[in-house]
Order: C-alpha cells, then structure tokens, then sequence
C-alpha cells in the first residue's frame, strides 16, 4: 500500500482523484514474499493462495528471473480418456494412430 501511495505521490496524483475503489489494484501493486525453507519449499502468503481457490498442485516456469506459478490441472487426463471413450476410440486405436504416425516421421 505504501509502494502505491508514493507512486501516486511521484506523479502528482492525490489519493482522492484516483477513480477507483482504494483496493482496486492492489493484487496487481501489493509485493508480497514467498518464504523459501531449508528443505527448498516454498511457503506462499495466504493472500496469494486465497485468491487462486481450491489448487494443490502449480505448473512451475522459469522466465528470466522469475518464476511463474500457474494452478495445474491434474484432472485434464482423464477429461481426455472420457472424450476418447465417448468417441469409441480404443487404446489399440490410440497405439496404432503413435505407430503410424512415427513410421511416417521417419520417412520423412
């Protein structure tokens, strides 16, 4: 809040001419700190996760230096074997399908 506070001190700009709601932009200007332990795990601020919901598990990015979290879904691998199934397309249609397409990646 105070980082907020002095860049619109910075740029002239009063707390009461900011036409929004105070808040508004706090999840995109409030810094918050992840705590790394001894045992490389990282503890998240309750803010954070309080706002992604119910997530167990985050895809892990490296971009330059830092790192992006982004809630994983597990359950995407079974969204597709019922796809499949309601398809009426087997395993051996799927083992198939991965042969054929290999023989002809290595004609290529």
């Amino acid at each position: 809040m105070a980082i907020q506070a002095a860049v619109f001190a910075w740029r002239g700009i009063e707390e009461s001419e900011i036409p929004v709601e105070k808040n508004a932009l706090l999840p995109y200007y409030r810094i918050m700190l992840a705590k790394l332990t001894s045992k490389n795990q990282l503890t998240l601020p309750k803010q954070a996760v309080d706002a992604m919901g119910p997530v167990s598990h985050f895809q892990v990015e490296v971009d330059g230096d830092r790192l992006v979290l982004t809630p994983a879904r597990l359950g995407a691998a079974d969204a597709v074997r019922q796809k499949l199934q309601a398809l009426g397309i087997t395993e051996a249609d799927v083992a198939d399908a991965v042969a054929w397409a290999r023989k002809r990646r290595r004609r290529s």
